[in-house]
Formats: C-alpha cells, sequence, structure tokens
C-alpha cells in the first residue's frame, strides 16, 4: 500500500498553510506538555459524563471515547468542495427516496435494480404512497468521509436512518476551546456551536401543515440502556426539546401527544433514534415496549413528521450505495462531486469471482454491517480467516460488497509514544429541512489510535478529534 496522503506535512517536509500555526506550536510544546493537557481533556470528559456503552464487551461498562488533542484541519477551499458535494448528495438521496416509495421512475428505468430495493430488509411498504411534508424523508445525515490526497475525496457510507456522533463534534469543540483558548482568539476557526440552533430549525420547518404556528419537537430514544442515550440526553437539552421515550406518548384520533404535568400536549414533530421495527408495535414488532402503538397511523394521517423518515434505510445500505453516483445523474442531471470508493457487487458473478481471488488485498463488508464489525480487511487478515470469510462470500454472496485498500489520509496524532501519524476518517452532519440544506462547518473526525489501524470506529478502538475549519 502506498504511503497515506499526510494532511499536516507536504512532501517537501514543510506544513502546510492551514497547519503552519499548529506546527509551530507542536514544536515548541514538548511532550510533557501535550500529555498534561491531554489529562485535562479526560478530566473534562469524564466531568461531562461523556461515554458510550460496547455491546460486545464482556463487562458492558460504559467507555470513554479517546480524543486526540491535536485538531484536524481545512481550509476554505477545501470545505467548500466537500460542502458542495454533500448537498449534492443528500438532495439525489432524498430525490430517490421520495421516488421508490412513490412513482419508482429510477426502477422502471432501470438505473438500479428492483430486486435490490423491493428485496431489502429496510425497504417498508408502509411508506408507499405516502406523502410527507415538503417531500423530505432525510431531515439529518451524517455523510463518512475519507481522503486520500490533495484533492481526492471518497464518500464511504451514507449513514441517514440515525446517524450519531454529533454530540462528541460539539463536546469535542468545547473542550477544546477551554484547554486552548489561545488558538481560538488568534485563528478564524469557523464554528460548530450553531449546530443545536440549526438542528431545530430543520425540524421546526418540517412540521406537518396542520401544527400548530410554533411547532413542538421532541426527541424519542429507546432509553438509557442504550448505546447512544448520553447522545440523545445531550441533544435534547441542547436543542431545547423534550427528551421522551416511548410510554411518554400516546396517540388519540390519529394524533400524537406528550404527557405533561400540565396534561397531554400535542407533538407534531418527532426526532426518533429508535429503529423502524420499534416504532409502533401495531405495525412492525408487536413485542416492542419502545414504541409508540398508533404512531404509523399519526403518520399516514399526515399529523406529525418523524424525522427521518420511516424506511430510510434503504439509502444507506452498502449494495445501494454503489448505485449513488448513477442516482445523482438521473434525478439532478449532474455528475458526482464527491466519489464513491470503487466498490465490487459481490452478488454479481464476475464480482464475486475477482473478490475472492484477491481477498488479500481488499475489504469486504456486510451490505447491512456497520460499526466496524462484520467486515475483512484483507491484508491485516491471517489465511484462516480470509478462507472463513471466503465460505460466508459463497453462501451469501448478495450479502456483501467489497473495496480497495484505500491509503487513508493519516493527521498528526499524540499517541502513547509520541506524535504519530493515524489514520482519520470525517462524519459531517448534514441538516434538510423545508428551507433548505444547512451543513455546519466541520464535523467529526475519528482517528484509528492503533499504528497502521484503518478502523476508526469507537467500538473498535478507534478515538476522535476536534475538526477545524479555517475562515481564511
Amino acid at each position: 500500500m502506498p504511503s497515506p496522503f499526510d494532511e499536516m506535512y507536504r512532501p517537501d517536509g514543510q506544513p502546510r498553510p492551514e497547519y503552519a500555526f499548529l506546527a509551530d506550536w507542536l514544536k515548541s510544546a514538548g511532550a510533557e506538555t501535550l500529555e498534561r493537557r491531554r489529562a485535562e481533556a479526560e478530566l473534562l470528559f469524564r466531568r461531562i459524563g461523556i461515554t458510550f456503552a460496547v455491546y460486545s464487551a464482556d463487562d458492558g461498562e460504559e467507555r470513554l471515547i479517546p480524543f486526540d488533542i491535536i485538531p484536524r484541519i481545512f481550509n476554505q477551499a477545501e470545505w467548500r468542495q466537500l460542502s458542495a458535494g454533500l448537498e449534492q448528495r443528500v438532495t439525489a438521496l432524498n430525490r430517490f427516496l421520495a421516488d421508490i416509495y412513490g412513482p419508482a421512475e429510477i426502477l422502471k428505468a432501470g438505473v438500479v435494480p428492483a430486486e435490490l430495493i423491493y428485496c431489502n430488509p429496510h425497504f417498508r411498504p408502509e411508506m408507499v404512497g405516502l406523502a410527507l411534508p415538503h417531500d423530505v424523508h432525510v431531515h439529518v445525515a451524517g455523510i463518512d468521509i475519507v481522503r486520500t490526497g490533495p484533492d481526492e475525496f471518497y464518500v464511504l457510507e451514507d449513514n441517514v436512518r440515525t446517524p450519531s456522533g454529533v454530540s462528541y463534534m460539539l463536546e469535542n469543540r468545547e473542550v477544546m476551546m477551554r484547554l486552548f483558548p489561545d488558538h481560538f482568539a488568534v485563528n478564524r476557526i469557523a464554528p460548530v456551536e450553531t449546530y443545536p440552533d440549526e438542528l431545530l430549525a430543520a425540524l421546526v420547518s418540517a412540521a406537518p401543515g396542520r401544527a400548530a404556528r410554533e411547532p413542538t419537537v421532541a426527541l424519542l430514544t429507546p432509553g438509557p440502556f442504550n448505546s447512544a442515550y448520553y447522545e440523545h440526553s445531550f441533544l435534547a437539552d441542547k436543542v431545547g426539546i423534550e427528551l421522551v421515550e416511548g410510554r411518554d406518548l400516546f396517540v388519540r384520533d390519529d394524533v400524537v401527544f406528550m404527557r405533561t404535568t400540565e396534561g397531554p400536549r400535542r407533538v407534531d414533530v418527532i426526532y426518533r433514534r429508535i429503529d423502524d421495527d420499534f416504532l409502533d408495535p401495531l405495525v412492525f414488532r408487536p413485542d416492542s415496549l419502545l414504541g409508540v402503538p398508533g404512531l404509523m397511523a399519526a403518520y399516514r394521517a399526515g399529523n406529525v413528521t418523524l424525522a427521518n423518515s420511516v424506511g430510510t434505510g434503504v439509502a444507506d445500505d452498502k449494495a445501494v450505495y454503489t448505485y449513488v453516483p448513477d442516482i445523482i445523474r438521473f434525478y439532478l442531471g449532474e455528475e458526482p462531486l464527491l466519489k464513491n470508493v470503487p466498490t465490487w457487487r459481490c452478488r454479481e458473478p464476475d464480482a464475486l469471482a475477482h473478490v475472492l481471488d484477491h481477498l488479500d488485498e481488499l475489504v469486504v463488508k456486510e451490505v447491512a454491517g456497520s460499526g466496524g464489525y462484520g467486515m475483512l480487511v484483507g491484508p491485516a487478515a491471517t489465511a484462516a480467516e480470509r478462507e472463513a470469510f471466503a465460505a460466508r462470500l459463497k453462501a451469501d454472496p448478495e450479502d456483501f460488497i467489497a473495496q480497495p485498500t484505500l491509503a487513508l489520509s493519516a493527521s498528526p496524532t499524540f499517541a502513547e509514544s509520541g506524535i504519530g501519524l493515524r489514520h482519520v476518517d470525517l462524519r459531517p452532519f448534514v441538516l434538510v429541512g423545508a428551507d433548505g440544506v444547512r451543513i455546519v462547518p466541520g464535523g467529526l473526525t475519528r482517528v484509528a489510535l492503533r499504528e497502521g489501524s484503518l478502523v476508526v470506529n469507537s467500538s473498535q478502538g478507534g478515538g476522535t478529534k476536534d475538526t477545524w475549519v479555517l475562515d481564511a
């Protein structure tokens, strides 16, 4: 694999302009100062209580996501390139979802195979023919971006069901501003603190036409045992909306109400962090205790907006991902501004044969997988692991896609052995309302803390960084 793109230094050893001040500071700070600041950051995070649960952990404990105090920096030109591509992509995905649950023109045209949609476990027949307020299906998207060169950005995944991680973006910034106020005083770093206000504006704008002049918005959580519960409570507090569980809501006459100490209060918009299967036991899983009986009836009646809409999981399916460039061309008549990672669909015989012959070179992922689980990183796997994965591929080829092992860009990171390069990705958050698309400048940078590792997921040992977009 070629050497990764160094985001801080050019090949001649000089820092890139946006990193010049940071390079000077790191040289003068010394390891002792960096270690002290890292300890201060950890203490702040522990006081805040920002943790996540690892379901596969034997002890089931809440863990602190490792935080790197060296920020990742983008200049304004890089950010304009990214934000334009993100807006284009999410706009096309919204058009795609409205179409497949409506006239299905893209399927009739043969651009996307119909069986890939109708046989998809995330396709919800209950949504067919249902007109949504302002035709918005994806109100919040987290698009995973990787970089391989100065101007080479690729979309790795589209997360449009219940994308998570924005609380870490916000808390990372708050901690960095406390630890390094001088950096923020002398550099024009674009703010991310406006995200809660932008989220609320997008949600309010998506309220159904029958809502009150000031719609009531609530965040629906599975409860404190969910791994992302911290984020749910954090966001509800920051946005200024109620945090509710299914038992806090009820439906009467196809209208959703929230139980309060002052009596029932109508709810117009639900920012739901519960998967489709658990939303309404009268329609989906009858054993669900997390959802609200009758919620889908209220949804179909046009009395409540669900963000994101039911059935959006089709659009972040990894097999459908391979068609997104075609989806952009079909709906927008434009070439994609952000490229997909080249991908082999194992459901196709020729692609499967290629993947089986090159398992030692490829990354193979489950179509429905997430969190870094259910995947094979061929170059890092043993012969026995590759052999076992090959058997899975042959048994269920339609469940997998494969991609080349990209030389992901690397960012300076303060690791136990000192400052070293570690691979990173980026999850910007895209908000869509009736009045357009909003993207706060930056996002959540995830970093693979183990040297040489390409897996950045927190559940797999990854950490996070603050992401700076310089205004000038």
